[in-house]
Parts: C-alpha cells; sequence; structure tokens
C-alpha cells in the first residue's frame, strides 16, 4: 500500500512539474511529460506504474479516458460551429474522413497492420489534441480565422475519434469473422444507441438539477464527475468501448443545453483534466520498455509517421477545403498542423489491450506506433507552428495587446497612447453608447458583456496578454478580473482602485477576489476621466543613459501619474499601487501628466519663431 500511494504521489508530482516547467519555458506540456516519463521509467527505472498499479492500471487508464472526452464534448455547442462557416465543416466531416482512409491504408501497407487494427487506429488517428493544440495557438499568436479552425477542428473531433474506432472496430470484426452472427453486430449498435440515450439522459437530468435548484453550488462539480464516470461505467458493463459514447453524449447535450453553471463544469472539467492529462500520461510513458522504445525505430513505424505527417494530413486538408475561401497560406498551416495528444495515447493504450483479448496480435505495437506518431507531431509542430505561421503572415507578431474593459474618455485616450506605441489594444463594452468615443476614434472595440459566455467564441483573445477592467463600477471590475484568471493569469489582470475603501475588510477583500490595482497611486475611474476631459495628456518618455529614470521623476510635475513602461522587447509592465517595475534604460515610460510643459513647449516655439522673424 505504501508503495502504490508513494508511485501515485511521485506521478502526479511529476505530470505537474512537468506542466509548470512547460509554462515556465513556453515549451510544449505533453513534451515534456513524455521526456519527464521516459526518463522516471524505461530509462531510469524510478517507476513503472504499470506494474505498481496492477490491476488499477487499466480503470485509472480508463476514467481519464472518460473525464477527457467529456472535457471535449462539453465544448461542443452548436451555435457557435455553425457560424464558423463552410471550412470548418468540410474539415471536421469530408477532411475527418479522408484522414481515415488514407491513414488506415497508411497503417495497413506500411505500418503492416491488419485491416481490423490498421482501421481502428485510422479513425483515432484523426484525432488533433485539443489538449495539445490549444496551449499551442495561445502560444503562436495566431490570426482569428486560422486558430479558429485549428481551435474548433480538435474540439469537434476529439470525441469522434475515438467513437470511430470503435465503430470501425465492430465492423470490420464482423466483415472478417466467419462465423459472427448478424445479431452480435445489431446487438452492439443497440447497445451503443442505449449508450447515447443514457449519456442524453443523464446530461438532461444533470441540467434539469442544477437550472432547478436541487443541487448546491458545493456538490455540483463532484455531482458531474460521479455520473459522468456512472455513465461510462454502466454502458462499459453493458457492452465494453460504449462507455466512450455514453459520456461524449452527456456533454454533448449538457454544452447545447446553455444552462447557467455551465461555466462552473468547465471549471471542473479544466482543473481535472489538467491533472488526469498530466498523471495519466507520465503513468503511460512511465510504463513504456525499453524493447517499444526500441521498437519505435522500426523503419515501418518511422514510414508511417512520415506518411501521416507528409502525406496524410495535407491532402485530406487540401482535398476537403477545395471550393472554399481558405486561401493557400491558410490551407498550409492548417494541413501542417495536427499534434495528437493525450486522447490519442490513452485510447490507444485501451484499444490495444482489447484487440490483442480478440486475437489480433499485430495490435502489440498499437503502443509503440501511437507514441512515436503522438511524440513526432508534438514535437514538429510545437516548435514549427509560431516559426510557419509567422513566414506564411498568418501570426500577430505585434507586441502583446490590452484589453481595456469599459468605454470611456479615459479608455479611449488610452488606447490611442498605447497604438502609438504599437501595442494591440481592445475597448470592450457591452453598451454601444459608452464606445462611441472608440468608434469615433477608429479604435478596435467590442460591442458585447465581456463576461458572456458567447464572448469566448466571439472574441478571439491571443493577441491580448493584459486586461485592464475599468468600468465605474467597482465590484464589477473585480468579477471582471476572477473570471479571467484562467485565460490571463492572476498577475495579468488588472482593475482601477476603489472608489469607495471605507468599507470593513474591503482592502483584504480586493486581494483575493479581485485584480491587481492598476497605476502609481491607484487613480480611481472619476480620476482618471476627470483629467482626461480636463486636458490632461498622455506623455511616453524614453529612459537614456544620459537621462536615468532618477532624473526623470525628479523633473516630472506634480500629479504625474505613471502608467506603465515599455521594453526594447515591446513587453509592457504597469505600474500598481503597491508596487512598481524595474526601469531601466531603454524603457519608455508613459504617464498621465497635465499640459502645462506642453504648453510651455509651446510657446517656446513661438518665441522662438519670432525671434527668427525678427533677425530675418
Amino acid at each position: 500500500m505504501e508503495s502504490i500511494l508513494f508511485n501515485l504521489m511521485l506521478v502526479g508530482f511529476l505530470g505537474i512539474a512537468s506542466q509548470w516547467a512547460a509554462w515556465r519555458f513556453k515549451l510544449p506540456a505533453i513534451v515534456v511529460m513524455s521526456i519527464v516519463g521516459l526518463l522516471a521509467g524505461p530509462i531510469l527505472g524510478l517507476i513503472n506504474p504499470e506494474e505498481v498499479f496492477g490491476e488499477l492500471y487499466e480503470p485509472l487508464i480508463s476514467m481519464a479516458v472518460a473525464i477527457i472526452l467529456f472535457e471535449g464534448s462539453l465544448n461542443l455547442d452548436f451555435r457557435e460551429v455553425r457560424g464558423l462557416g463552410k471550412p470548418v465543416f468540410r474539415i471536421v466531416t469530408i477532411g475527418a474522413f479522408l484522414a481515415w482512409i488514407l491513414g488506415s491504408l497508411g497503417a495497413h501497407y506500411v505500418a503492416g497492420l491488419s485491416w481490423a487494427v490498421a482501421f481502428v487506429i485510422g479513425g483515432l488517428f484523426i484525432v488533433t489534441g485539443p489538449t495539445v493544440i490549444l496551449p499551442l495557438l495561445r502560444q503562436s499568436k495566431l490570426k482569428p480565422r486560422p486558430a479558429a479552425i485549428l481551435k474548433w477542428e480538435g474540439i469537434i473531433v476529439d470525441p469522434f475519434g475515438a467513437l470511430l474506432a470503435v465503430f470501425a472496430f465492430e465492423i470490420i470484426n464482423f466483415l472478417i469473422s466467419e462465423d459472427a452472427p448478424i445479431l452480435k453486430l445489431v446487438s452492439f449498435f443497440a447497445a451503443s444507441l442505449f449508450a447515447i440515450l443514457l449519456g442524453w439522459a443523464l446530461g438532461r437530468f444533470t441540467g434539469f438539477l442544477f437550472e432547478k435548484g436541487h443541487v448546491p453550488e458545493f456538490l455540483k462539480s463532484p455531482v458531474v464527475f460521479a455520473l459522468v464516470l456512472a455513465g461510462f461505467s454502466v454502458s462499459d458493463q453493458i457492452t465494453h468501448e460504449t462507455g466512450l459514447l455514453a459520456v461524449t453524449a452527456m456533454g454533448m447535450t449538457l454544452a447545447n443545453m446553455h444552462i447557467a453553471s455551465i461555466s462552473d463544469m468547465r471549471h471542473f472539467k479544466e482543473n481535472i483534466s489538467v491533472l488526469l492529462t498530466s498523471t495519466i500520461f507520465v503513468m503511460l510513458t512511465a510504463s513504456l520498455t525499453v524493447d517499444t522504445l526500441l521498437e519505435i525505430f522500426d523503419w515501418q513505424i518511422i514510414g508511417f509517421v512520415l506518411l501521416m505527417l507528409f502525406i496524410v494530413r495535407p491532402l485530406s486538408i487540401w482535398l476537403s477545403t477545395i471550393g472554399t475561401d481558405l486561401s493557400k497560406r491558410e490551407k498550409i498551416l492548417v494541413g501542417w498542423i495536427a499534434p495528437r495528444g493525450i486522447v490519442a495515447l490513452t485510447v490507444s493504450s485501451y484499444f490495444a489491450s482489447v484487440l490483442l483479448d480478440k486475437g489480433f496480435k499485430d495490435a502489440s505495437i498499437l503502443t509503440s506506433l501511437t507514441f512515436a506518431l503522438v511524440f513526432a507531431t508534438v514535437c514538429a509542430h510545437g516548435f514549427s507552428i509560431k516559426w510557419l505561421a509567422s513566414k506564411l503572415k498568418l501570426a500577430n507578431d505585434e507586441h502583446p495587446g490590452v484589453i481595456l474593459v469599459g468605454g470611456s474618455a479615459f479608455s479611449t485616450e488610452f488606447a490611442k497612447a498605447l497604438r502609438e506605441l504599437k501595442i494591440p489594444t481592445l475597448i470592450a463594452d457591452s453598451s454601444w453608447q459608452r464606445l462611441y468615443s472608440a468608434r469615433k476614434a477608429g479604435l478596435p472595440f467590442y460591442s458585447g458583456e465581456i463576461l458572456s459566455e458567447k464572448t469566448e467564441y466571439r472574441l478571439d483573445m491571443t493577441p491580448y496578454d493584459y486586461m485592464i477592467a475599468a468600468t465605474e463600477l467597482d465590484s464589477y471590475n473585480a468579477l471582471v478580473c476572477t473570471s479571467f484568471i484562467s485565460e490571463f493569469g492572476r498577475n495579468n489582470l488588472y482593475q482601477l482602485n476603489l472608489r469607495n475603501q471605507s468599507g470593513e475588510d474591503l482592502e483584504e477583500m480586493v486581494h483575493t477576489i479581485g485584480g491587481n490595482i492598476v497605476f502609481q497611486d491607484g487613480p480611481t475611474w472619476e480620476e482618471l476621466n476627470k483629467r482626461v476631459e480636463c486636458g490632461d495628456v498622455f506623455r511616453k518618455t524614453t529612459v537614456t543613459e544620459k537621462y536615468p529614470f532618477k532624473s526623470y521623476m525628479e523633473d516630472i510635475e506634480e500629479g504625474t501619474i505613471l502608467l506603465l513602461i515599455q521594453k526594447p522587447t515591446g513587453k509592457v509592465e504597469f505600474f500598481r499601487n503597491e508596487a512598481s517595475p524595474r526601469v531601466e534604460e531603454g524603457d519608455i515610460v508613459v504617464s498621465l501628466t497635465t499640459r502645462k510643459k506642453e504648453m510651455n513647449k509651446i510657446n517656446e516655439r513661438i518665441a522662438e519663431n519670432k525671434e527668427t522673424e525678427r533677425n530675418r
């Protein structure tokens, strides 16, 4: 028991440490987890999860698959998919079918797999791994159009890849079996229909409980977790492999009920999925043997991986998007980027044991084959997406951007100052009227509620690294910052200072649920807007060796508000109420100050012009 507990702790620690290292050094997380798992398992021999966990190993893998597939299907809101147009529809239908057929042919003729195993694994390999591709999209900062296509392809195809593999296995098994009665195939489809109905019923039941208030807030996540596992287990107990159908149907049902608690379930599945993805992937790679790793270098496996990378994916995308409005550059990028992730490896391991039990001996290489494809695609696509997108001019190469929540005179003038520094800026507000000055100035804006579910799909946030909640409502500013912690990180979320700080424990509340109080001395919304309306200006000053920051601070006028600095690299650092960034040579300091200095300069120029005319 102590050995199991210690190994479980070690696997979890290695998984989360890998995620942190990937975030810290901006690397694809799955690459780091793969290397860590291989080092801890077959290379150094520190752990062997399959041997240690014994009979618990496969149930843990199955549970992870169920939760991860539920995660993918919970994002499948058909209202948003319909708005993405013909290219996405073609890619997830015709493109997925072509990838299945071409991949299966390659698995049979190149990798040497039997038809049954080839079509099963070919169906599974259409999955492009949303758990891998979404972090890559944020890291690479693609333009909205290709980013949306890759994002939704991953979300839509993810749940159906494993299901296609299930159906392919059952149909091929029926066709090649001489004594297989048709009743067996009919019973499988009946069980599959039951799994779909069960998943739908569980989804409707969960939504009903949440909408009617029959489940308290603190139990919502545990209830969803329990019902997902219940749906998976019951369906799988009746007919093996149909549990995947049940959890997918349940997630899709919940996603399209549009209930108020959907955001809570998203937080639940994101947190659980990160933990399971990290733990299970390290478990899978650590359980590989040295023989499996050596098998990866077999010419058939290498040939299959190269075929999938350079022929199957580009060809399926190119053929499926004929007649769409995708440009050649977009087709090249989308045709190259298709990283396989945790779903492919976990489900592959799941099917490897099933196929071996059915007598398909060639299924023994599925783990090696899948790991080779996963590792190759993640490395190749993870390290090339930013470079290729930049070469194809499909990346946002601008400096890190800022979203200003709240239209006002200050927001408009501040956005103008940021635009002069080539910092992408967007003003978001639910009121068309409050956006008037931004629209008149020709600034980018978003008219809609920033906290709405639809914002996630309608507003591309990849160009923006920072968010400032700058409305006149303190509570709303705090709510916005709290809601976007997972997207931006607490250190990149800011709000204006509270207008009334006399409330009991108010300061402590801001530190726990709001964002960082932005700008030096924490000016309020009224103060900033009053100063802008009275004619105060935004001044940009470059710190040099001859004019250091100390001299700058001595020269600035009383009442000047320091706003931010821009590093030579383009990185932005904001002055905060309780902390100031380190200002160095080459930095540009942006401040809000009176027009006194500008008026003095104008008067000096007028005097110089008069003196010049007098001398003439």
